[in-house]
Parts: structure tokens; C-alpha cells; sequence
């Protein structure tokens, strides 16, 4: 599956290319040209191993909510059922177009960037109040893979961050869906955790006729400092940017159509239901 790897990120997005790309702000640009010496200084005082894949069971917070993943499955697939009416990321966050080009990877936002979204809370409130127990948490969503779906090679540009996915449904063919972190293959599986580094170039695939969907929590890694004071630089300007604040407004429109879905009204293209154009 090797391909030519896409510097982008999860967590602070990459400048756009054409004509329409905005104007990025100083900050902005420093960090994007130095971000590989940051994170090097940064992983120095890392107190956790600066590795692709790391054991879940050195977080205390995974094996709590391990415990409640019928509850977490439950409320997400309970969403899953108006699949249709959540939005694909594309058209979340543009910055991601080099790794989502379809619709074939959807996310639903409990929490974004810090930023709760009331309206999905509640309905997934059990889950939420699982998930705001993890200390350093930033972001926590039900993410959606399709059968057939490909997230190309890329990493992420942060060590501020580290990503963790709880198995929710996974496919019966474990092994032709799957991620590969840097040299490492990493599976999931139903109620257990995988936790990487995102600044390791990683991909994902589904090929498989089943989809995958799991609780994704971005969270802070554990940092001494002065490494902590950038992390938490890093954080309030994302929190803070154009970009977190349009991802957030691209979500006005979806929610009205998750509400048609659940009042069995047929989802209308996103022109009319999402504006979206």
C-alpha cells in the first residue's frame, strides 16, 4: 500500500494550494517551515516513548472506557443509522483535501478543538461524559470509514497531540482493514485501543464490504516542561485559528440535516440540506 506521503494533519492544517488559498498568518508560516525541529525538541521532553504505536495500557484512562465500549458502540451507531446526514470531512475541512477526496470518510463531532458541540452531545451524552474524563482530551468523534475506503499516506504536524481509536464495528476481514504507522501494522479490534503518533507518516484502508467505525480522541502528550509550554502554544492557536472556526460553522448546516433524518425526511443533497453548495 506505500504511496507518496501528504504532509497534513489531523490537528492543524496544511496551506491550500490554487487560487482561492487564504492568507496565512505569520505564526501560521513559522510553524509550518519549523515544525520538524519543533517536534524534535519537543519529543525531548516527551514522557511517554517517542514511538509510532504505543501500549494503551500505559494511559489509565483507556481501560475505563474499554470497560463502557458497549455504551460508546451503542450511542454511535445509533447515529450511524442516518449515516447519510453526517458529514464527510471534505466538506468539514477543506485543508484536509489531500486525504479525504470523497465521501467515504465521515466524521461526527462530540467535541472539536475544545469546542463542545451541544447538538451531538446529546446523542451521545453517555459517551461524552466518558470521554471528558481523559485528561489533556481536544477533540473526540465517532469516525466512519467506509468498504473500500483509502486515506493515503500523511502525517500529522504536531507532537503536541497523540491520537487514540477505540474499535467500535469493525469488519469480520480484520485483516484488510487496517493502518500502518510509519513500519508498524496496527489492527483494531471491538473495545480495545490503538494509540499512535500521528507525526509518523501513516495510512489507512478498508478493503473490505463492511465498515469501520471508531471513537477517535485526539489528547495532549504528556510533556515536561518547557516542552509543555509550546504544546499548550500549539494548542490555543489552533483553538483560536480560521481553521478551527470554519470547520465549526461548515457543521450549522449538517445539523439541520441530521435533523431531517431523524424526522425520517429524506436527506436532501447538501446544496439544499447543508449548504454546502
Amino acid at each position: 500500500m506505500a504511496s507518496t506521503p501528504i504532509d497534513n494533519s489531523a490537528f492543524v492544517p496544511t496551506a491550500s494550494v490554487g487560487p482561492q488559498e487564504p492568507k496565512r498568518s505569520f505564526l501560521f508560516r513559522f510553524f509550518q517551515k519549523h515544525r520538524h525541529a519543533l517536534n524534535d525538541w519537543m519529543a525531548g521532553f516527551s514522557r511517554i516513548p517517542n514511538s509510532p504505536v504505543m501500549d494503551p495500557r500505559a494511559f489509565e484512562w483507556t481501560a475505563e472506557l474499554s470497560r463502557h465500549a458497549d455504551v460508546i458502540r451503542e450511542e454511535a451507531m445509533a447515529i450511524y443509522r442516518h449515516r447519510d446526514a453526517i458529514p464527510p470531512l471534505k466538506e468539514l475541512s477543506p485543508d484536509h483535501h489531500g486525504i479525504a477526496t470523497d465521501d467515504s470518510w465521515r466524521s461526527f463531532f462530540l467535541i472539536g478543538y475544545g469546542q463542545r458541540i451541544a447538538e451531538n452531545i446529546a446523542r451521545a451524552p453517555r459517551t461524552t461524559a466518558l470521554v471528558e474524563r481523559i485528561p489533556g482530551l481536544n477533540s473526540a468523534f465517532f469516525s466512519i470509514l467506509a468498504p473500500g475506503a483509502v486515506i493515503p499516506r500523511h502525517r500529522g504536524v504536531t507532537k503536541a497531540f497523540i491520537t487514540a481509536h477505540l474499535g467500535l464495528k469493525v469488519p469480520r476481514d480484520a485483516a484488510n482493514c487496517t493502518m500502518e504507522v510509519d513500519d508498524q501494522r496496527v489492527q483494531w479490534r471491538e473495545g480495545e485501543w490503538v494509540v499512535f503518533d500521528d507525526t509518523y507518516e501513516h495510512e489507512v484502508w478498508n478493503n473490505t464490504g463492511e465498515t469501520r467505525i471508531i471513537l477517535l480522541c485526539q489528547v495532549a502528550r504528556p510533556l515536561r516542561m518547557p516542552g509543555s509550554w509550546l504544546a499548550r502554544a500549539i494548542m490555543a492557536y489552533v483553538r483560536a485559528s480560521p481553521f478551527v472556526r470554519d470547520a465549526t460553522r461548515n457543521l450549522v448546516g449538517w445539523e439541520e440535516a441530521f435533523k431531517r433524518a431523524e424526522g425520517n425526511v429524506p436527506v436532501a443533497g447538501r446544496g439544499q440540506a447543508c449548504g454546502q453548495g
